[in-house]
């Protein structure tokens, strides 16, 4: 079956080269989420407290990530994205590994920024890629089913990660060839980093398809890119810190959670990493599919907002539960409220890229898609778990009172998110046409 007779890549290989950069998002975010179960053993390694942990999770990262993201997607809208791709995955899986020869503080957060400045050359690409593989009724689907990685890669980094450290840790330090004795969660990263550099051969299966839709194939001067942005500023704001506001609540918890799980009902990392895992792949891929068929749904039926309708609905879904799971007494009845936490927060997180996708020209969406990775990464990634911590640290000052640091930066973050979102559907449907007039008449 093809997509249709329109030039579009055909099925089977639309969606191999969905499979293949959904892969490379579970890798990415394996890399990227081990990092909360290894909470213990690194912070009593390192001697740092929950602050300079939260750094080596979230702001190291994420603040690398954002600043090369936006000129990785302006050579995402040049140059081969197949390419782009396949150099970025190489230079964080060797960052990756270079956390597991880290000794030092300065030399895993030097390591940590590696990572982020690798992982920065994806999604844009990626998104760029699929956006050209599909007819824009089957584009939301399509990213939702790419941006499972997310889910997937954070599931396994609990579920393998905790199985893993069981093990690693039963067996104790390792001694290996060149590198000398390595601690189990030294050994884990170094794993991941050999993992990563073999998977770059699989990016050899991916094609380019040709560039689609108004604006595709031509190089629009920054200036251009910056007026039409700027023509859009009120959806592309409220867009991007309505959604921003959600992947603060999502990062915040998914960082702190296992370790909630260890403070609050005295488990150790590896049922940790079997329950929270198991919950965060299968409802997180639930989630973000559900949200991606739900929008294309919407959309032929005639929403035009249909994308940032989805993450509004998820907003509203959510509250309730960030305010309850924490509160829970249980270890049980927190882990059944965990469920559809993860399921609501990960809903928006297809349908989002897919609405930059339709308001902006083909030549611009590797630039725009980065902007809004900057801004939800920054805040989400970047701010979401040091906000916990910093609650924890400062206004608690007792790590036993890690579920009311939880309870209070999500919750803001939801209500913010549903206010950003319900203001910015309205000039969402008005950017929409006016792509619509750009392309009958391009500046």
């Amino acid at each position: 079956m093809h997509n249709n007779n329109n030039g579009y890549p055909s099925s089977a290989r639309a969606w191999a080269t969905v499979a293949i950069l959904m892969v490379a998002y579970v890798l990415s975010f394996v890399d990227r989420q081990i990092l909360n179960l290894l909470v213990e053993p690194i912070r009593r390694d390192l001697a740092i407290n929950d602050t300079q942990m939260s750094l080596l999770m979230g702001l190291s990262f994420a603040l690398f990530y954002t600043v090369c993201g936006i000129p990785l997607g302006r050579v995402a809208d040049t140059r081969s994205r197949r390419g782009l791709i396949a150099v970025g995955i190489l230079f964080w899986s060797a960052a990756t590994a270079a956390c597991g020869m880290a000794k030092m503080y300065w030399q895993f957060l030097l390591c940590r920024i590696g990572v982020g400045v690798g992982e920065a050359a994806l999604s844009p690409a990626a998104y760029s890629l699929i956006a050209d593989s599909f007819p824009a009724e089957r584009r939301a689907t399509a990213i939702s089913v790419y941006s499972m990685g997310v889910y997937l890669g954070s599931g396994l980094a609990f579920l393998v990660g905790g199985l893993v450290i069981q093990f690693a840790s039963a067996q104790g330090d390792v001694t290996l060839p060149v590198l000398g004795e390595v601690r189990p969660w030294q050994l884990i990263f170094l794993i991941l980093g050999v993992a990563g550099v073999l998977f770059t051969l699989l990016m050899l299966a991916v094609k380019e398809p040709a560039r689609r839709g108004a604006g595709a194939g031509v190089a629009v001067p920054l200036s251009e890119v910056g007026r039409y942005i700027r023509a859009n500023r009120r959806t592309v704001l409220l867009h991007n810190f309505g959604f921003a506001g959600l992947a603060f609540a999502g990062y915040g918890s998914a960082a702190w959670v296992p370790t909630f799980y260890i403070r609050t009902y005295g488990w150790d990392a590896g049922q940790v990493g079997i329950v929270y895992g198991s919950i965060v792949a299968v409802f997180g891929c639930l989630g973000i599919v559900f949200g991606g068929r739900l929008a294309d749904w919407m959309a032929k039926r005639g929403r035009s907002d249909a994308n940032m309708r989805v993450g509004l609905y998820a907003a509203l879904g959510a509250l309730p539960m960030v305010v309850l799971f924490p509160l829970m007494d249980s270890v049980f009845w927190a882990s059944v409220l965990m469920a559809p936490t993860v399921f609501c927060l990960s809903m928006p997180f297809g349908v989002a890229p897919a609405a930059i996708q339709e308001i902006m020209p083909n030549s611009m969406r590797g630039q725009a898609s980065a902007i809004y990775l900057f801004v939800i990464t920054l805040i989400g990634l970047g701010v979401g778990p040091t906000a916990v911590a910093l609650v924890t640290d400062f206004v608690f000052a007792d790590d036993a009172a890690l579920r009311y640091s939880l309870l209070i930066v999500t919750t803001l973050a939801v209500l913010m998110s549903i206010v950003l979102l319900a203001k910015g559907l309205k000039p969402y449907r008005e950017s929409v046409i006016r792509l619509e007039q750009w392309a009958a008449n391009p500046a």
